[in-house]
């Protein structure tokens, strides 16, 4: 157990992302506290939680990446162990909310997956979410307890700042979507900015019509939440390097990389892909022309905040926090 501002405090890792867990555990100075998840022949899972949680404030980490399905079971199961055993609060620190692009219908007969999840969330009895960078940011409206949603602008645009020290550079979202991101990230580099106008036939599938914007002679920057099967990335990117740019980069939150999507990152024109670890990349899927920057250290003090009763928006918002207010 571990004492914060007079507060009992417990922090919980599940299966999606240990060393994430452990990041965020050695920023916040809190013990990972053991809890063994039990898997039965059939598929089911059950939790056993060891030490006691009688009126602790607790923290349970879990991304709800691949596979999504179990890793939101093992979650809601283990906060109905909590609540169950008569924890005081019970906070998620969900840095990957899985089903988050299932945000709304757009045919007649389709589900709203990302407010079942809330739902769900709510009805086991968490009290809190933390997330970063939501694909949607209306989700946060899906829920009726506090959600905190966080950007990971600021950790990527450091990397280009003082690791990289690019020169002549343009930011380009991929989509009319992603512009409000990218336009983020353009004013922490004090860059212009540029769209890439696509359309998609079919899922994970796009195709580039024209690019808005001057990217000749410049090395461009793809801004993105979500790399899944890097088909939109790699076709932007040839469609930049066509259009004149010198070199392209891209920087994304979440590294979903299901299907090709490394195989196609290495044979792509792109120089580096700067992602977060707020999901766990196993080693098949480690390449020389990735690179993972962790979150753990921000989530870590994020939780610090939480427990004090302290303003954390400025933790995320390290470069342009004087233009924006504590949440």
């Amino acid at each position: 157990m571990s004492i914060v501002d007079g507060k009992k405090i417990k922090l919980f890792a599940l299966s999606s992302n240990k060393s994430l867990a452990e990041e965020i555990s050695k920023a916040a100075h809190i013990e990972i506290s053991p809890a063994d998840v039990v898997r039965f022949s059939d598929g089911e899972i059950s939790i056993n939680i060891e030490d006691s949680v009688r009126g602790h404030d607790v923290f349970i980490i879990q991304s709800t990446s691949a596979p999504a399905n179990e890793h939101l079971m093992e979650l809601l199961i283990t906060v109905d162990a909590l609540k169950r055993a008569s924890a005081k609060t019970i906070t998620v620190l969900m840095p990957y909310y899985g089903y988050s692009r299932q945000d709304r219908k757009s045919k007649s007969r389709q589900p709203i997956t990302a407010k079942l999840i809330a739902d769900m969330l709510q009805v086991a009895g968490v009290d809190r979410v933390i997330c970063i960078d939501l694909h949607a940011a209306q989700i946060q409206g899906f829920f009726n307890i506090p959600i905190d949603n966080f950007p990971a602008s600021p950790l990527l645009a450091d990397y280009f700042l003082y690791t990289k020290k690019l020169e002549n550079v343009v930011v380009v979202s991929p989509d009319h979507g992603g512009v409000t991101r990218a336009r983020i990230f353009a004013r922490i580099l004090d860059a212009p900015l540029a769209i890439i106008d696509k359309r998609r036939p079919e899922p994970n599938r796009a195709e580039v019509q024209n690019i808005i914007g001057d990217v000749a002679g410049k090395v461009a920057i793809m801004v993105d939440d979500i790399i899944d099967t890097a088909g939109t990335l790699v076709a932007g990117a040839q469609a930049l390097i066509d259009a004149g740019a010198t070199k392209v980069y891209a920087a994304a939150t979440h590294a979903v990389f299901s299907g090709p999507a490394v195989e196609r990152i290495n044979d792509s024109v792109i120089s580096e892909v700067i992602v977060t670890d707020t999901i766990a990349l196993p080693e098949d899927r480690k390449s020389s022309k990735i690179t993972q920057l962790s979150i753990g250290p921000l989530l870590g003090q994020s939780i610090l905040h939480i427990v004090k009763d302290e303003p954390i928006s400025q933790i995320f918002d390290k470069i342009t926090h004087n233009e924006k207010t504590p949440v």
